[in-house]
């Protein structure tokens, strides 16, 4: 086991593996830009390092910067968090170069599921259902309208390197295509510096349904169910639960030892995560992310398991410490993003917190990295913290949640709290009658 792990990122997530490494007896190492000397991060873990100024790229994102943390604290692993360089194949491969543990997957598997048309034609080799589309990229227009010809209209275009809706377009009829599929190219090459761009059969009403996965890097591999990430603004998840309302037993039981049985062909170390769309009782592969997910806690919920901890143990060389037939499902959990943004454009919103109340109670759980006096700063991700309930049914954790709501005190910046109010009023949240497209239309008609 190890006795020292660095902690590559920031905030709640850092919070999170710091929490975990101090009930394994682990020593933590919390690295941080000029701009987050004062964060929580920095005050909880045993040691800090300074790796830069307040940039990204010149402190969380800095390769060398974070390697001669490691090299000057002694630690002998690395915990990506998830963002940053959590999914970076030539960083993990620097890492393991060093001499030092990354706790995650091998740098094989991130590259080979980080690409958007080899991560589908690994997943069709393993036997996990994938949404009809081209086979591989789309090179021109002309060759993307024959494409959309066989599979019928609605498709749609995205990059094969892309990521949080960037470089995806829609197209709804052939007079669309031209103009989406060049959108898609320059958008995909300017986010990524990649133009390369894919096809698929774009679903009406589909549910985003992502089974957790985990490997022990030695050919074993289980599922811990899944999670229905379904309300998006701009495919970014806002509102997570597990179980999915709309998932049977018998689907979930399916999917699952598809996507376990994958994992475990592949020789998958660590926590892992197959996304899929969801439509009319089928799963279709979008794809795996190769981290932990910001949503682990509702699963860690209703498993009562530590993921975190799974994943140094894992990283470490240990098999898993539960089987399949050890992961029982017990209630409902619900977790809400937190944002710092100004209703209703959702713009970021940086500033001094004059008051912060966590609540508590049974069931409830609140991961974030704010305190009295903190001030935000503006350089990074938005996410403020992250509400997670759990009660014995979907309707006594919608309850925990509105109550755990009107506790929540964040003053001195605006948030998303108010939304959550108004949505836990909709029938639609409240029945979990709703798909991805469902949050757009709300917020259309209501901000």
């Amino acid at each position: 086991m190890f006795d020292k792990i660095l902690i590559a990122n920031r905030g709640e997530i850092a919070l999170r593996v710091i929490r975990a490494c101090r009930e394994m007896g682990i020593q933590s190492v919390a690295v941080h830009s000029t701009a987050d000397a004062d964060a929580m991060h920095v005050r909880m873990a045993d040691e800090s390092i300074c790796i830069g100024p307040p940039s990204g790229a010149q402190s969380y994102l800095s390769i060398p910067a974070i390697i001669s943390a490691c090299e000057i604290s002694g630690a002998q692993a690395i915990h990506p968090g998830y963002g940053f360089l959590s999914e970076n194949a030539n960083f993990v491969q620097i890492v393991e170069d060093h001499g030092i543990t990354f706790i995650g997957p091998s740098a094989e598997h991130i590259r080979q599921m980080g690409d958007k048309i080899t991560a589908k034609d690994t997943a069709k080799a393993l036997g996990i259902p994938c949404v009809p589309g081209s086979d591989g990229g789309v090179p021109d227009v002309e060759t993307a309208k024959k494409v959309a010809a066989d599979m019928g209209y609605p498709v749609i275009i995205k990059a094969t390197a892309g990521g949080g809706g960037r470089g995806m377009k829609v197209a709804e009829t052939a007079a669309d295509l031209v103009q989406a599929f060049q959108t898609a190219r320059s958008e995909s090459k300017a986010a990524f510096g990649n133009d390369e761009v894919y096809m698929e059969k774009y679903l009406q009403k589909p549910r985003h349904i992502e089974i957790q996965v985990f490997g022990d890097g030695q050919g074993g591999g289980v599922h811990l169910g899944e999670r229905d990430c379904s309300l998006q603004r701009r495919h970014q998840k806002v509102f997570e639960e597990a179980p999915g309302p709309s998932i049977t037993a018998e689907e979930r039981a399916r999917i699952g030892e598809i996507c376990a049985n994958a994992i475990g062909k592949m020789g998958y170390s660590g926590a892992g995560t197959v996304e899929f769309l969801y439509e009319d009782g089928e799963f279709y592969f979008i794809e795996m992310n190769t981290r932990l997910q910001v949503e682990h806690p509702v699963t860690e919920a209703i498993f009562g398991q530590d993921l975190v901890r799974e994943q140094i143990l894992v990283a470490s060389g240990q098999k898993l410490s539960f089987s399949q037939e050890d992961l029982q499902i017990n209630g409902h959990a619900i977790e809400v993003r937190i944002n710092a943004e100004k209703l209703p454009n959702f713009s970021p919103c940086p500033g001094k917190i004059t008051a912060f109340h966590a609540p508590g109670g049974l069931g409830v759980r609140m991961d974030s990295a704010l305190y009295d006096g903190y001030s935000i700063p503006p350089y990074y991700d938005s996410l403020i913290g992250k509400l997670i309930v759990h009660g014995r049914d979907r309707d006594e954790a919608l309850a925990r949640l509105s109550r755990s709501l009107g506790e929540l005190i964040v003053d001195g910046v605006d948030t998303t709290v108010p939304l959550f109010h108004a949505l836990l009023q909709e029938k639609d949240v409240q029945t979990g009658d709703y798909n991805i497209h469902w949050l757009e239309k709300w917020l259309d008609a209501n901000l």
